[in-house]
């Protein structure tokens, strides 16, 4: 009997010795976890969420979601424009006087709007430790004012190079410098969407004490019509090699000033005009003798591309009386029983017509008067034309990012880094801006020198490499959704926003 109660014991003991055992066990591994996961979050990726809006629409801070109540497009206004920046406050807030950025709707005052949280992004640290940081990466890195707070712009402006900003242009050692096609893609910005139409055009205080009008106007004699069935599309019936050509009218549709939707609409008359554009539209037929083409000018230039029913894809320019064929190409036209994507760009003294999958490309000078003569109070021009039979969709005008030089119209303070006022970069200093460069504090404004260590002073205007935390990767978390209005909290993702941050190349095409 004693014995086997010491073996009942001996058990038990053994018992408690492999539970003590298994939770020591439990509790090393959760050790070793944390200890894993604060130095992957210390050395490898961390999140952050972004603060201000100085990077929308890239990366946008606390905002408010908008829908236009005429045309339903949807965009997106800053909590900065409340006075609001690193603070959210609680629950909703008075209903903004916001701009349309498609057919120029005035979102009425009244009522209230809920605040949608600023994006999470995910931040590859160390990344600057072994590879050098790419011209147009969008960087976090500690802000040289106060070195407690971390900053998020893209990078323009590395080691050695000399940053100057011309008609919102950035140029590098005296040549343009080209953005990324990813890059790029994220930085166009609406000028007119015809997909969204106004649901109630007679309605002037919608428009500034004006009625709503279609903004493409027929020149002399042209055929273009609107679907009468849908709106939303355009019609040409002419014989072929009789050119109709629709003139984008700036009195009833938005102009071309650099203006945000995010920011407020008192600073759209001060905004200066951006010239680099970008047109999109799909054809549905190209019949024997037809053609489609797009043109936009420059300055005092205009430049003109379309393709033929003969598969011939022309670039050319024309100034005054001289016309001068820059490209041309013949392609084999593919199947029409579809609608084909037809796009014009000139951005960064880059011109590129792409019709299908082909796209025809063409360089102007790279140095500041490349693109002619500079006349920045000349507002550009868009026209769309064509002959024979053609159906148009899902057209559309884009301007590029315009990064600005002076914080108001009557402003005395002249940024940093302009024509002017070239800005070079020393050792190990880094020029940064923000995507919405008239609502960002970044190089060209910062006005005293950098805090560094033990009373060493950081050059005014730069990053210093020390300083440089990582690049951003990734949007995890957008601002989601509430499942229903009193909520407390955004626990639906916005799947659909979740998305790559992209940066740039040191060679760019």
């Amino acid at each position: 009997m004693s014995s086997s109660k010491g073996q009942k014991n001996n058990s038990k003991k053994d018992a408690r010795k492999n539970k003590a055992a298994e939770i020591a066990n439990a509790f090393e591994g959760l050790i070793t976890a944390l200890i894993l996961a604060f130095l992957f979050r210390a050395f490898v990726m961390e999140a952050f969420r972004i603060p201000t809006g100085s990077m929308a629409d890239t990366l946008k801070g606390a905002h408010i979601r908008l829908r236009c109540p005429q045309c339903g497009y949807k965009y997106n206004y800053g909590l900065g424009n409340y006075g609001f920046q690193d603070t959210i406050p609680r629950g909703p807030l008075k209903s903004v006087y916001s701009r349309c950025p498609s057919c120029g709707h005035y979102q009425p005052t009244g009522g209230t709007m809920p605040i949608a949280y600023g994006d999470r992004i995910l931040v590859l640290k160390c990344i600057y430790q072994f590879f050098e940081p790419k011209q147009w990466d969008v960087i976090v890195f500690k802000n040289p004012l106060d070195p407690t707070i971390n900053y998020i712009k893209r990078l323009v402006g590395r080691p050695g190079e000399t940053v100057e900003i011309i008609d919102g242009d950035v140029y590098i050692n005296g040549r343009i410098s080209r953005k990324p096609p990813k890059v790029q893609n994220e930085l166009w910005k609406p000028v007119y969407d015809n997909d969204y139409q106004p649901v109630r055009p007679r309605e002037k205080r919608s428009f500034n004490g004006r009625f709503w009008q279609q903004p493409f106007k027929n020149d002399t004699g042209s055929r273009w019509e609107t679907d009468k069935d849908n709106a939303t599309l355009f019609r040409l019936d002419s014989p072929a090699g009789q050119i109709n050509t629709m003139i984008y009218d700036t009195k009833s549709g938005n102009d071309f000033r650099a203006t945000y939707a995010y920011d407020d609409v008192k600073s759209y008359k001060h905004m200066p005009y951006c010239s680099d554009l970008m047109v999109r539209l799909y054809a549905n037929r190209l019949d024997a003798g037809g053609l489609i083409g797009v043109e936009m000018s420059k300055y005092e230039t205009r430049y003109k591309a379309w393709v033929d029913s003969s598969g011939e894809m022309v670039i050319e320019a024309v100034k005054g009386e001289e016309t001068v064929e820059l490209e041309r190409k013949t392609i084999e036209l593919p199947a029409m029983n579809k609608p084909i994507l037809v796009k014009f760009t000139n951005v960064d003294h880059q011109l590129i017509f792409q019709f299908g999958r082909e796209k025809l490309p063409h360089n102007l000078r790279d140095g500041p008067d490349g693109a002619g003569q500079r006349k920045t109070d000349i507002e550009p021009e868009v026209k769309i034309f064509g002959s024979g039979k053609l159906t148009l969709s899902h057209v559309a005008i884009f301007r590029d990012i315009h990064y600005t030089t002076s914080q108001s119209v009557n402003s005395s303070e002249s940024a940093r880094a302009t024509e002017s006022n070239p800005f070079m970069l020393g050792k190990d200093e880094f020029f940064v801006l923000g995507d919405n460069s008239p609502n960002s504090l970044d190089s060209r404004w910062w006005s005293r020198s950098g805090v560094g260590n033990n009373g060493q002073d950081y050059t005014v205007g730069t990053v210093p490499r020390d300083y440089l935390v990582g690049k951003a990767l990734f949007v995890y978390w957008p601002s989601g959704f509430k499942p229903f209005a009193k909520f407390p909290f955004s626990i639906i993702p916005n799947v659909g926003r979740m998305r790559f941050i992209y940066g740039g190349s040191n060679n760019n095409p």
